[in-house]
């Protein structure tokens, strides 16, 4: 989760993110170059007093800032065509989960699982219990195996909500009528908090999501023994 006074991302729980993050610092690398190179013209012209007509209306200077921003473009856009298409591919998944918004909760469904679901509701601060974290604790939370192809179906019952775990790389609209997917694979067991990332009502804040991520032989278990209390 985040910490008091964070600048940087949450730490990386899947692939994907690691991606992400690798491609968010190659691409401020770039923006602090670029910045670099404008500052430094623009001292040089106040200090020296670059002016030559020679120089600012030359055919050299029209081809350099010509091709200088197309070959920038092409460094940022084929890392990011090439995270789009990890994001959007679903390779034979071990787990498909459907998490559907509500105003304001989430319902998940175990569609592996037979009948497996339950809703998801935000715990009340004054029922927290000591160390959780007030406005991202929730009753139930959706579990899910380590290291394995985890596939999510979202959609929404009434209003447009959205599905958002920083610490995954994840963030899928849920629209009412329409089903997206989205995938990943948490790479280390633990517990990742986010929240409804679209503005869906009164209590938009009050609708967290957590994924607690366990090995697969814990997971078994749990589905067991959810299944026996569904029953």
């Amino acid at each position: 989760m985040a910490h008091p006074s964070q600048l940087g991302f949450q730490d990386a729980a899947s692939p994907i993110m690691e991606e992400l993050l690798h491609f968010h610092d190659h691409a401020l690398m770039i923006v602090f170059m670029i910045s670099t190179l404008v500052l430094y013209i623009i001292v040089a012209m106040v200090t020296t007093k670059i002016t030559n007509k020679h120089i600012l209306d030359s055919q050299e200077i029209e081809i350099v800032w010509t091709v200088l921003p197309a070959v920038i473009l092409i460094l940022i856009a084929l890392p990011s065509l090439r995270i789009l298409y990890l994001m959007d591919e679903v390779n034979n998944p071990h787990l498909t989960v459907k998490a559907i918004g509500h105003q304001w909760y989430w319902t998940y469904e175990y569609t592996d699982y037979g009948e497996l679901s339950f809703d998801s509701y935000m715990i009340p601060t004054q029922d927290l219990a000591p160390g959780q974290f007030r406005l991202l604790e929730v009753d139930h939370r959706m579990i899910v195996p380590t290291e394995a192809p985890v596939r999510v179906l979202v959609s929404a019952e009434d209003v447009l909500h959205s599905w958002a775990v920083p610490a995954l790389g994840i963030k899928m609209d849920a629209v009412p009528g329409r089903l997206n997917q989205t995938a990943f694979i948490a790479s280390r067991p633990g517990i990742f908090y986010g929240q409804c990332s679209e503005i869906c009502g009164a209590n938009h804040s009050f609708m967290p999501i957590v994924v607690e991520a366990v090995p697969l032989a814990h997971f078994e278990n749990w589905s067991t023994e959810a299944l026996l209390e569904t029953a």
